[in-house]
């Protein structure tokens, strides 16, 4: 699809920065003009759907809901995709699309090749089976079994041997930090560690892809938080194709590698975490964003400019001609032991009427911290303000990638109280799709 064009762009932050998790193995999952229309009549109605008449007009006059409105969307291998929006937006509609718990009015859904819509009876039964697991937002657990059978229930349901499928299930019980529980029943369990026996069970099948609905949402707020960070710490080294369904655009923002906002049955804005919340394609959107901590939600790679020149010169005139063939009087300064401050050209030239043939050493540059690229924003608040010169931005590597001026900074938190005095109207939530 075509990611929708926001009508005020947004101050610095030109690029759309390197996706840290690097690349993937292409598209898993596309959905291609997707219709859903719930009623006695689907297909009588679904040339007006087609026509653009509203969602209330249809319902009053026909009695029949639009549940999804000519959804396009493509999903990566080994990523996470959220779908968000607020109640009778259609994204648990469009959930349970994927493995056919709804069929659609019309369009299409392939699963790494396949029509879904063309799978049998049996093919339908084995796609369940083995290429998608669910996560539920009531757990989903049957209360008679143990913790250890409850992982092991997709695999007994493949016919795995019972052996096997145990071993299988205490070494996800493990990642997911319940070991010692496994003799336990689901009503011993709190709901945080219900939903871990949820997710280890969906993890067990080695199903493709995990399709995650409001999974977290029925959990306490620093439970909800610690789900988060186990899921992000499993996703780093299972690289999953996982579609994450919730209403809460925090938490979408922390999990998605690209997120897809619903309303009414439509999508209104698709596009990495960035761009929906730098550059929201409408006022709808705007309305989510605009009480997100922006400081808390973007990370340092988000806003970073190109770096000032690198100087790694043994000597101070050799450091001094560096600079001079460089724009700006300041450099970041780098030798075997990696980045050591900022060097001047001011205090370059005084040191080199002494002795230009001098060696550098710390008398030459200046402390001056470092960030890396995924550090939050608000961690290197500090440092920005308290520097004379902007802070060095590294990667994972320690290799100098860009430079984190205070306008930078100025421009993206002045960004957010003008979108925020905007005051768009609020969402409102509406009935369950």
């Amino acid at each position: 699809m075509t990611e929708m064009t926001p009508d005020q762009p947004m101050p610095g932050a030109s690029a759309t920065p390197a996706d840290p998790r690097g690349a993937t193995d292409g598209p898993l999952v596309r959905v291609e003009g997707l219709y859903k229309v719930f009623g006695p009549d689907p297909r009588g109605v679904l040339d007006q759907v087609k026509a653009g008449r509203s969602k209330a007009d249809i319902l009053a006059e026909t009695g029949h809901t639009v549940g999804l409105k000519d959804i396009n969307l493509t999903i990566d291998k080994g990523r996470i995709y959220v779908v968000m929006g607020l109640s009778g937006s259609g994204k648990s509609t469009l959930i349970r699309h994927f493995n056919r718990l709804i069929d659609p009015t019309d369009g299409r859904i392939l699963i790494d090749g396949t029509d879904v819509m063309a799978l049998s009876p049996r093919e339908l039964e084995q796609f369940r089976r083995h290429k998608m697991s669910m996560v539920f937002q009531r757990f989903g657990l049957m209360p008679h079994r143990k913790v250890l059978d409850n992982i092991g229930y997709g695999l007994q349901v493949q016919g795995v041997p019972r052996a096997e499928r145990l071993a299988k299930a205490r070494h996800w019980l493990e990642a997911v930090g319940l070991e010692g529980y496994e003799g336990m029943y689901p009503a011993q369990l709190s709901g945080g560690q219900q939903q871990r026996v949820g997710l280890a069970r969906a993890l067990c099948t080695d199903a493709d892809i995990l399709l995650m609905d409001e999974a977290f949402s029925a959990l306490d707020p620093l439970i909800r938080s610690e789900m988060q960070d186990q899921l992000i710490a499993l996703q780093e080294k299972l690289h999953k194709t996982i579609i994450f369904i919730t209403h809460d655009l925090d938490e979408a923002l922390r999990l998605g590698d690209r997120i897809a906002i619903l309303k009414d049955g439509e999508l209104v804005q698709e596009g990495a975490p960035v761009d929906i919340l730098l550059r929201p394609a409408t006022d709808y959107v705007k309305a989510f964003v605009k009480d997100v901590n922006r400081a808390r939600a973007l990370t340092v790679d988000t806003v970073m400019k190109p770096p000032s020149h690198r100087i790694t010169a043994e000597t101070i005139g050799e450091a001094l001609e560096q600079m001079k063939g460089h724009k700006g009087d300041y450099g970041y300064y780098f030798n075997d032991d990696g980045y050591q401050g900022v060097v001047s050209q001011k205090a370059l030239e005084e040191a080199a009427r002494a002795d230009a043939n001098a060696p550098l050493n710390e008398a030459h540059w200046e402390d001056s911290p470092a960030v890396t690229t995924g550090d939050l924003i608000e961690q290197a608040l500090p440092g920005t303000l308290d520097a004379e010169y902007p802070l060095a931005v590294l990667d994972e590597n320690g290799e100098l990638v860009g430079q984190l001026p205070r306008e930078a900074l100025a421009e993206v938190l002045t960004y957010a109280e003008e979108v925020a005095a905007e005051d768009p109207e609020k969402p409102t939530e509406t009935a369950k799709v």
